[in-house]
C-alpha cells in the first residue's frame, strides 16, 4: 500500500496494523526466548547485561525494519492486507531468528557467542550481534517487498543475503590489520561496533539490490550480483579511505586495535553506513 494513502486517506486502518504490530513484536519476544538458551529478562533487568541489551536492540530494531518493508504495495482491502502483511512479517521473523543461528554458527564461528554475551557480558559481541540482526532485518525487509516472487523469491532472496553477510565477514577479516574474532574475544567494544557497522553498511547495499517487484530470476540475480560485487569492493575501499581521513594523523584502525577507542569505532560504523546509503540511493 501507498504510505502516504495509508495515513491520509484511510486512517482508520492504522490501529489495526499498530495492534499487529504489537502482536509480531510480542511474537517476536517470545520468539527469542524460547530460542536463546538464557533468560532474556533475567539478564536484562537482574544482571544489567548491556552485552545481550544491544543483540536484543539490534533484533527488535529488525522486526520494525521488517514489518515497514512488508506493509508496502498496493491494498487489496483491509483483511486481505492485515493477512498479507502479517505472513510476510512472520517469515521476516523466522528469517530473523534463524540469523541468530547462522551468527553463532558461521559469521563469528572462533568462538561461543551465547558465551561471551552471558558469561563475559561482552559488549562488543553484542554490538556484533547489533550489527547482525539488523542487517539480517534488512535483507528481510528487502526480500518480502515488491510484488511477483511470492514467497519462494523472499526465502531465495534471504539465503543469497545471509550468504553475502558471511563472506563479506571472511574478506572483512582478511582485509583488517587486526583478528576480528581475537578482538572480539579480548573485549574490545570498538571492533564490535566497527564490524557490526559495516555489516550493516553491506546490507543497506543488498537490500536496496533485493528490494521491488520480481521480474524474473535472471534479471533479478544478476542485479543482485552486481550489487554484491560493488559492495565487495567499495567498502573496503571506503574503509581503507576513512582509516586515514576522518582524524588526520590517525588510524582509526590503530585506535581500534591498539587504544580500544570506542569512538573510532563508532565513527568507522557511521562512515561505512553513510557511504553505503548514498551508494545504494545512486544504484
Amino acid at each position: 500500500m501507498d504510505l502516504r494513502n495509508f495515513v491520509l486517506d484511510d486512517v482508520a486502518r492504522a490501529p489495526a496494523f499498530i495492534l499487529l504490530y504489537l502482536v509480531l513484536f510480542l511474537l517476536s519476544k517470545w520468539l527469542k526466548g524460547v530460542l536463546r538458551p538464557y533468560d532474556i529478562d533475567h539478564e536484562l533487568a537482574t544482571k544489567d547485561n548491556h552485552a545481550v541489551a544491544l543483540a536484543t536492540s539490534g533484533y527488535y530494531l529488525a522486526t520494525a525494519v521488517i514489518y515497514c518493508a512488508a506493509l508496502i504495495g498496493p491494498s487489496n482491502g483491509l483483511r486481505e492486507d492485515l493477512i498479507a502483511v502479517g505472513g510476510y512479517a512472520l517469515l521476516g521473523l523466522v528469517m530473523l531468528n534463524f540469523s541468530g543461528w547462522f551468527a553463532d554458527l558461521a559469521i563469528l564461528r572462533k568462538f561461543c557467542d551465547t558465551k561471551q554475551l552471558i558469561q563475559e557480558k561482552n559488549a562488543g559481541v553484542g554490538a556484533a550481534h547489533f550489527g547482525i540482526y539488523l542487517a539480517t532485518g534488512l535483507i528481510a525487509a528487502g526480500a518480502v517487498s515488491g510484488e511477483g516472487g511470492g514467497v519462494v523469491s523472499a526465502i531465495v532472496f534471504f539465503i543469497l543475503g545471509q550468504i553475502s553477510l558471511l563472506v563479506f565477514g571472511f574478506v572483512y577479516e582478511r582485509l583488517s590489520p587486526y583478528d576480528i574474532h581475537e578482538q572480539l574475544q579480548n573485549r574490545n567494544t570498538a571492533a564490535g561496533i566497527a564490524f557490526g557497522g559495516h555489516i550493516i553498511a553491506l546490507a543497506i547495499i543488498v537490500m536496496n539490490a533485493a528490494a521491488g517487484n520480481f521480474i524474473d530470476w535472471k534479471s533479478d540475480l544478476a542485479q543482485f550480483g552486481l550489487a554484491n560485487l560493488i559492495a565487495f569492493i567499495f567498502l573496503p575501499v571506503i574503509r581503507l579511505v576513512v582509516d586515514r581521513l576522518v582524524i588526520p594523523g590517525q588510524s582509526l584502525a590503530r585506535e581500534i586495535r591498539d587504544d580500544r577507542n570506542v569512538g573510532a569505532g563508532i565513527l568507522e560504523a557511521t562512515s561505512a553506513i553513510a557511504f553505503a546509503a548514498v551508494l545504494a540511493f545512486l544504484l
